[in-house]
């Protein structure tokens, strides 16, 4: 679609249907591409309906959980759609109601909570987006109980993906979990989910691009395991997203049809990685950074928002790396005291522990530097076939209003400035905010 073309808010989007690459795996036909090979996925069931009503129980039943459900949700989510499926779920066995109070944490207090209120269930049916989707999968594994989602809200692509982002003695950490045996998704409540919602899973979509330059580069750099299948599996719902991003404001059902799929088509490419790397990266790290350290009295801002702003970020530092010369590495000078500093005791010490294994010695240094020398040419072409632009990023986030900047996410400059140089810190992945650390250009980029 060119400019001219272009559509206004509400009007509705002609949208060609993608190939059904989620009904071929849901079958246990579809191939990856790198082995050949079906692959096989833990989640036995996906509808995405224009409607859920009436046949809720119909959808349970047939997974046969066993006779008794707790339905979790929050006060939201509760009277958005967890009141239906509670009562649904009474027709075919018993329910034990667990509604969590305000705005739930997603943090390991929280899960050790949800365990012991659900502890004489046989299953649990988690009725809400990111946070009591998290929060049941996780409590679900520590458990050993299946559980199902009736997603609430296109706001992230955690739905299918085995897991959970979870607060540890404050560090953001992602936490194996246990994936749902069945996600169940009403296009009608999806699309009455309040716009920030929908942009947020717009943002949390996009970062596809920026994931996998990071996992690209690991895998160049750091001999880091990669694989294509999460990405083959995305390719021709993202095409259609990118295609016609303002018709979700405008609430056409086609458009919320193919965000849906993209949300969950990513979410099973974390499964069948067994880890979160084809989704999160570099843009999550800053995210992350964001939820640890953000000023008290920041209003809430969904983590898809974030996300948003921090795949611009990203896009535009991976850009202007692969558009330089060869970066030339230096040794990590940054210490375990350096991070305490910087993080205070117990959190800077978890960082440590993380990203220890990552720092450069002068040795490591001069062996990357000199792999970036004879490749760094054809390592850009191959990045150059999967990157989605920063300015067509820009553009498409332009058309459905997600936030791009830090003062959209309640921000000052400074503070991002820091949250993209330390966010690195965090986690063990060498991403391209490692690189430009590491080769001296990352505080001049952020």
């Amino acid at each position: 679609m060119n400019d001219s073309e272009s559509a206004t808010p509400g009007a509705r989007v002609p949208i060609a249907p993608s190939p059904d690459a989620l009904g071929e795996l849901l079958a246990g036909r579809w191939r990856d591409p790198d082995s050949g090979v079906p692959l096989d996925i833990p989640i036995r069931a996906i509808a995405i309906e224009e409607s859920l009503a009436g046949i809720e129980a119909d959808l349970v039943r047939d997974l046969a959980l066993g006779r008794r459900y707790a339905v979790v949700s929050d006060t939201t989510t509760e009277r958005v759609l967890g009141a239906r499926v509670a009562r649904a779920l009474a027709s075919i066995g018993d329910v034990d109601p667990v509604v969590l109070d305000g705005t739930p944490r997603p943090d390991f207090a929280t899960v050790q909570l949800l365990r012991s209120a659900t502890a004489e269930s046989d299953a649990l049916v988690a009725v809400g987006s990111g946070t009591i989707n998290d929060l049941c999968k996780c409590a679900a594994a520590g458990a050993g109980k299946p559980y199902v989602v009736f997603a609430t809200a296109p706001s992230m692509n955690g739905y299918t993906s085995t897991n959970a982002a979870i607060t540890v003695d404050g560090h953001k950490k992602s936490l194996a979990a246990r994936a749902p045996i069945g996600v169940f998704v009403d296009l009608g409540v999806f699309a009455a989910a309040p716009l920030r919602m929908i942009q947020s899973g717009i943002g949390d979509s996009l970062c596809r691009s920026t994931a996998q330059a990071d996992w690209l580069l690991a895998n160049h750099l750091r001999a880091a395991p990669y694989r294509q299948a999460p990405f083959a599996l995305l390719a021709a719902d993202e095409a259609l997203l990118l295609e016609a991003p303002e018709a979700l404001i405008g609430g056409d059902a086609d458009a919320m049809r193919i965000l849906a799929r993209t949300l969950v088509l990513s979410g099973l490419g974390m499964t069948i990685c067994g880890g979160s790397y084809p989704a999160s990266q570099g843009e999550h790290l800053i995210s992350h950074y964001i939820d640890m350290f953000a000023p008290e009295g920041r209003p809430p801002y969904l983590h898809g928002e974030q996300v948003a702003v921090a795949t611009s970020t990203m896009a535009q530092i991976q850009e202007a790396m692969l558009s330089g010369p060869p970066p030339r590495l230096n040794a990590v000078s940054t210490t375990r005291d350096d991070l305490l500093r910087r993080f205070g005791d117990e959190i800077g010490a978890t960082c440590w522990d993380e990203c220890s294994a990552k720092r450069l010695s002068d040795e490591e240094a001069d062996a990357l530097s000199g792999r970036i020398d004879r490749t760094w040419g054809d390592f850009g072409s191959r990045l150059a076939r999967t990157m989605i632009p920063s300015a067509t990023l820009a553009d498409v986030m332009t058309r459905a209003g997600c936030p791009q900047t830090p003062g959209a996410i309640g921000l000052t400059a400074k503070f991002y400035r820091r949250a993209v140089r330390d966010a690195r810190f965090l986690r063990d992945r060498y991403t391209f905010l490692d690189l430009a650390g590491d080769a001296g250009r990352l505080a001049a980029l952020s």
